[in-house]
């Protein structure tokens, strides 16, 4: 398992990374485009569709993106949109999740497609849009995913290893603790203070998630990173929760030791709308 995993990650580093930094982002974005397509046709899956209906979804994913690109959506200023997307994130992901696994099935199979799709298709115009806003931006957004993650684990595993771990929603996703989430706070809240100063000392032409945030003073900067990576939680438990009613323990095996797309940017989902809606007023 642990050799499937690092052979994964190294192929997916080496598809990823030049597309990142190649000095044009359409690379990056079609990459963006399969990976958000595959997720499509995970979500489909997981919901109860058939396997024709799954590779439509994935391919109607992909259309709607291209669609939106050559509309030129992914150049203009969208700040109703992100607004509508973080407040989606806000209300009907916390009202999912106290309505718990149970209720997912009650939702008519349609509705939970095109809710998915549209959620799916946001993610991709968002990271196509904070890609256009130069890497350092792009990355400072991911990497906060990724410490809230890593401080989650690591808090998780060394409070609870002294004191009992308080689940954060057992029926969900057992192996989440509050401790795991405090843990990734802090860690969330040291890098971008840290982040922060790098871009000043560096002299950065493009400005991070963290520097356009400090624009509005230290406390607001710190109080978004934390709202951001509680936020990440939500996207985790959301996707934990439509696994939990498919019965699945991974939303596929595109990708060998890693599970699926969604298992691999679940956190992502809510937090690259958000991003843009914190930055566009």
């Amino acid at each position: 398992m642990l050799r499937q995993r690092v052979l994964t990650a190294l192929v997916l580093l080496m598809v990823l990374l030049p597309a990142l930094f190649y000095g044009q982002p359409e690379p990056f974005f079609l990459i963006a485009g399969v990976f958000i397509a595959a997720g499509a046709w995970e979500w489909a899956r997981m919901n109860g569709m058939a396997m024709t209906t799954s590779l439509g979804a994935g391919a109607l994913c992909a259309m709607i993106c291209a669609g939106l690109w050559w509309s030129g959506w992914l150049t203009e200023a969208l700040p109703r949109v992100w607004l509508v997307a973080g407040s989606f994130w806000v209300l009907v992901g916390a009202w999912i999740l106290k309505a718990g696994v149970p209720a997912w099935a009650n939702f008519a199979r349609p509705v939970r497609l095109v809710l998915g799709l549209t959620v799916l298709c946001v993610t991709w115009l968002a990271v196509a849009q904070a890609r256009l806003r130069g890497v350092n931006f792009l990355l400072s957004v991911l990497a906060l995913v990724w410490m809230a993650d890593i401080g989650a684990y690591f808090s998780g595993r060394a409070l609870g290893g002294r004191f009992s771990r308080k689940k954060l929603a057992a029926s969900i996703s057992p192996g989440k603790s509050w401790e795991g989430v405090w843990g990734g706070m802090l860690g969330v809240m040291l890098m971008a203070l840290i982040w922060r100063f790098a871009d000043a000392a560096g002299g950065a032409t493009v400005p991070s998630f963290y520097t356009l945030l400090g624009g509005r003073g230290l406390s607001f900067m710190l109080m978004a990173v934390v709202f951001m990576a509680a936020m990440s939680v939500v996207g985790d438990l959301v996707e934990s929760l439509v696994k939990r009613s498919a019965g699945v323990k991974d939303s596929s095996a595109l990708l060998p030791g890693h599970g699926g797309v969604l298992d691999r940017v679940d956190a992502l989902l809510p937090t690259l709308p958000l991003a843009m809606m914190l930055i566009s007023f």
